[in-house]
């Protein structure tokens, strides 16, 4: 048997420990935090170009299916147009508009719901086509506030926040762009088919941005004529460039008249709708058909093709992995 005054040291030593894991289990979180993936879209104004964002969310929710998923708009423009329209909603839900669509805030607002609602993991994906302006910004808000320490670790915001990475890839060295390009091009097979079979040029028309123009709208055309060497493509913009000024004496020397004229954007919104197809004498069509083409408007977003919104199922996963964050 131990001495008295040995017995008493040792039960003051069990005691401190005792006391001392106590302390330190309190500082730590006792239950996982749970993961929400946030889809972040540019957004659209036309209740039927929704089709497409919501398409890429049932496509992110069929394949992680135990993992929370909503959606935020990252142009300011259109949210204050759904902002002003839930003044009415009846007019919108008849048309099948989606409540998260008509309610949609932007991403400080959405990150401080799930938050609240305690979503501890949170993967942002944007729903956009290349890391320009939109990506950009985005950014900044997901490194913003995965870079707050607070005093005691369990009340920061988020135990992980980390953004993926847009269709066409992004600046740096994290993933090769190259192979997004690539990726993205292999989904547009059916595009291509299409317009050989009808002897046509396949015209897509993307957004561009005027004061940050890159050259991956010629390289993803240099890399469709590759793919599908039978297809004269092209690919023009909105804002930058090409335009479809500079475009015009390509498409005059193939020598054909047919084109079909298509959206190299997430929705077919307000832009596929007026500036590539509508009636004005300033649209794409209205001009391509003044030079003498046939022209042959498909108002489809790629957000609605299949092949393509899987693309963003997979880049969720490449974020996730990044920060050993566990999608169910």
């Amino acid at each position: 048997m131990l001495p008295a005054v040995t017995r008493a040291v040792a039960i003051s030593l069990f005691l401190l420990l005792l006391t001392a894991s106590m302390a330190v289990g309190e500082e730590k979180p006792s239950i996982p935090g749970k993961t929400a993936i946030l889809l972040a879209a540019f957004g659209t104004t036309e209740p039927s170009a929704l089709q497409a964002i919501t398409h890429i969310s049932d496509q992110v929710k069929k394949a992680y299916p135990g993992t929370e998923v909503r959606i935020t708009f990252t142009s300011n423009i259109v949210r204050s147009v759904w902002k002003k329209r839930r003044l009415n909603p009846r007019e919108w839900l008849d048309q099948g508009v989606p409540e998260d669509i008509l309610n949609v805030k932007n991403i400080i607002q959405t990150l401080g719901d799930l938050q609240e609602d305690g979503y501890r993991n949170i993967i942002v994906q944007p729903a956009h086509m290349f890391f320009m302006e939109q990506s950009h910004d985005l950014s900044s808000y997901v490194h913003g506030l995965g870079s707050i320490r607070t005093l005691k670790e369990r009340w920061r915001p988020f135990d992980n926040i980390v953004l993926g990475r847009p269709a066409l890839g992004m600046p740096g060295d994290r993933y090769n762009y190259h192979d997004d390009v690539a990726r993205v091009v292999k989904t547009l097979a059916d595009d291509a088919k299409e317009a050989r079979e009808q002897g046509a040029i396949l015209l897509y028309m993307g957004h561009g941005n005027e004061h940050w123009s890159t050259g991956i709208y010629g390289e993803t055309e240099k890399a469709m004529r590759g793919e599908y060497p039978e297809t004269t493509t092209f690919i023009g913009v909105v804002e930058g460039l090409p335009s479809l000024e500079e475009l015009l004496p390509r498409l005059q020397l193939t020598k054909k008249k047919k084109i079909i004229l298509r959206p190299f954007m997430i929705t077919a919104g307000d832009h596929a709708k007026n500036d590539m197809a509508g009636p004005e004498a300033d649209s794409w069509q209205s001009i391509l058909t003044a030079k003498g083409f046939e022209v042959q408007p498909v108002l489809q977003g790629l957000g609605s093709n299949d092949a393509f919104a899987t693309i963003f199922v997979e880049y969720i996963a490449d974020a996730a992995k990044e920060r050993g964050i566990v999608l169910q």
